[in-house]
């Protein structure tokens, strides 16, 4: 999608940040306005991540145009709300191929672009990137600025303390920008804060503050006196104590969406040595009534068309696994008090909207926060309550310390409901839940099940919460489920047994989770056994046994890493029973899969039925 000059006509002059800073600042409220509304054509058009981005139009052209990006270092939090940030940075004309196969990256990408700092996808990790960075632009004396931008929601997480902790013991040059949009902007948060906030990033405030910590240096009662007269009156007027106790300088709250105010607070914080904290306040969906309105809603957009103003909502023939998870949820907790459900900030996402209104005493949200999550989980399993644990794939990569240390070696009865496990599409390779199935099949004491439909996850669910031997982990898909017919009543099924689904010769196909439908088009084919294998961990010794006595070859099927997943495990046992015989693993090749629909993703690693059947035929031929 090209930037027509008739519709943006100043925007059309800044297609690099060095473009946008020969303009001069008395456009730049233009150049926001244009953006922002090319930023609503462009997805539309395309799909993808739109509230949030909306939200930080005025932040990112302030900070291109005081910052000389890319030599000054901007590192974005998750990066959903860099959008503009794209835009500005030479890749508008290729925004109509965000998060498509071989388009623009949905998140900041190194390879994509010198102006992308940091490659990123989960939220946290951007006051320790930037921390790192500072230290090494101090080390190289190339007067480099780093700046890293974080949201109020990426605040909660544990390592953004850390990394605050660190980086106000150190005391190096750097500036964290935190976007609030938790909050609108009310009255006594515009002009006189802007003003103050101005006043304090200056010279004049700077200078003499420094000069008497100077002069008061050797007078410790003086000084302490006069410190605590400081923040006492900053207390006044800021809400900045915190992080005034970690060391850094505290400037803010101003107005978000006055480009003009951010431009000037920006422009006299770039000369501040030392760490420094810049909080403005900002609205989600700015700009876009709708998105306003409900900015979860419109956190992330299918194509749309931006004139109807509302959303389309696409009306899938089955439900989501997620809304299967959500239904599951509530039946159990109508009868059971017991039941304590977390999520780490995933509420939507992993189908808990009717849970948390119906149950809200036994619902709890740990924020973006997935190591506390975990151990929230077994602090309430220790003291007999039955905690749910709903998290995606590649969330719990970031708590599989406290799933080792704090869950699996107390042997603690928690069941982890595993969304967006396998390909997840159009999210990347930070979001794809490839992972899960090798990295907890080595923990001791896990039980892992897969689910190959709908119904069967309901019933896993079920047979997890009611075991009590230790952790159970349900993992599924992201998406619509198979169409099967969900069971109402509620029962466990035996840990670890197999099911054989269809009685073939020669070849048997041992499957792990939804691939079954695939997997069974290529055993009719080649006349194969198929088994739906249900369990990882503890995988079914007798059935491998009897498959590996009576065929000539196994094949084993899942939507995970080949490396140290359920064909591992598989391979595994005919070592143990010494039974040596031809194994070939369909999974997830040994790199980072790219972005792309789910579908055209999985055609292309032949884990579509003719993908399975081609690759069949070929390891026999």
């Amino acid at each position: 999608m090209s930037c027509d000059i008739s519709q943006f006509p100043v925007l059309a002059q800044a297609g690099t940040p060095e473009e946008l800073r020969q303009l001069p600042q008395s456009v730049l409220p233009q150049v926001s306005d244009e953006l922002r509304a090319f930023l609503l054509k462009s997805v539309a058009t395309s799909s993808g991540h739109f509230a949030s981005g909306l939200g930080t139009v005025e932040l990112t052209v302030a900070l291109h145009y005081v910052y000389y990006t890319p030599f000054d270092r901007l590192i974005w939090d998750v990066g959903h709300q860099a959008y503009p940030h794209k835009i500005l940075t030479g890749r508008r004309d290729r925004m109509h191929t965000i998060r498509q196969k071989g388009g623009i990256h949905p998140f900041p990408w190194r390879e994509e672009s010198p102006f992308d700092t940091f490659s990123v996808g989960h939220s946290g990790t951007s006051v320790s990137a930037a921390l790192g960075m500072a230290i090494a632009a101090e080390k190289e004396q190339a007067n480099r600025k780093v700046v890293a931008v974080i949201g109020d929601g990426a605040m909660t997480g544990g390592m953004v303390f850390e990394a605050l902790n660190h980086a106000g013991d150190i005391h190096n040059d750097m500036l964290i920008v935190l976007n609030d949009n938790e909050m609108s902007i009310s009255e006594n948060v515009g002009a006189l804060n802007n003003h103050l906030a101005q006043l304090m990033s200056g010279r004049f405030y700077t200078s003499i503050r420094e000069s008497s910590k100077k002069v008061l240096k050797n007078m410790p009662t003086i000084k302490e006196m006069a410190k605590r007269t400081e923040e006492h009156l900053k207390g006044m007027v800021v809400p900045g104590t915190l992080f005034e106790e970690f060391g850094f300088n505290y400037i803010g709250p101003i107005d978000g969406h006055d480009v003009d105010s951010l431009v000037e607070t920006l422009r006299n914080m770039r000369q501040l040595k030392g760490p420094q904290i810049l909080h403005i306040m900002t609205k989600k969906g700015k700009g876009y009534e709708p998105a306003e309105k409900d900015p979860i809603g419109w956190h992330a957009v299918p194509k749309f068309d931006p004139t109807q103003f509302k959303k389309p909502t696409a009306q899938p023939s089955s439900p989501t696994f997620s809304q299967v998870f959500g239904k599951w949820l509530c039946d159990v907790a109508q009868t059971d008090e017991k039941l304590l459900a977390i999520t780490p900030a995933m509420r939507e996402g992993s189908g808990m909207v009717e849970f948390s209104q119906r149950f809200p005493q036994q619902y709890f949200d740990a924020a973006i926060a997935e190591q506390h999550a975990v151990t929230l989980a077994a602090g309430l399993a220790c003291e007999g309550y039955q905690a749910v644990v709903a998290i995606y794939s590649t969330f719990l990569q970031r708590g599989y310390d406290q799933l080792i240390h704090d869950v699996a070696l107390q042997k603690l009865p928690i069941l982890f409901a595993i969304d967006r496990g396998g390909i997840v599409g159009a999210d990347g390779p930070t979001h794809q839940g490839a992972f899960d199935l090798s990295f907890m099949r080595t923990v001791p004491n896990m039980v892992i099940m897969t689910p190959s439909d709908e119904n069967e996850c309901r019933q896993m669910l079920y047979t997890g919460y009611r075991y009590q031997e230790g952790p159970t982990a349900v993992r599924y898909p992201r998406g619509s489920a198979t169409g099967a017919e969900q069971v109402e009543a509620l029962t466990s099924i035996p840990i670890g047994k197999g099911l054989i689904k269809r009685q073939g010769k020669k070849i048997a196909i041992l499957n792990f989770g939804t691939l079954l439908a695939n997997s069974l088009v290529a055993a009719d084919i080649l006349d194969a056994t198929l088994v739906d294998m249900r369990f990882v961990k503890p995988i079914d010794v007798m059935l491998i046994t009897e498959l590996a006595q009576t065929h000539d070859v196994l094949v084993t099927v899942e939507e995970n890493a080949i490396m140290g997943g359920a064909g591992s495990a598989v391979l595994e046992v005919l070592q143990q029973i010494k039974l040596p015989k031809p194994v070939l693993q369909i999974g997830l090749p040994d790199e980072f899969i790219k972005h792309g629909e789910a579908s055209e993703i999985l055609a292309d690693l032949k884990l579509d039925a003719e993908g399975i059947l081609q690759q069949i035929q070929n390891y026999l031929a």
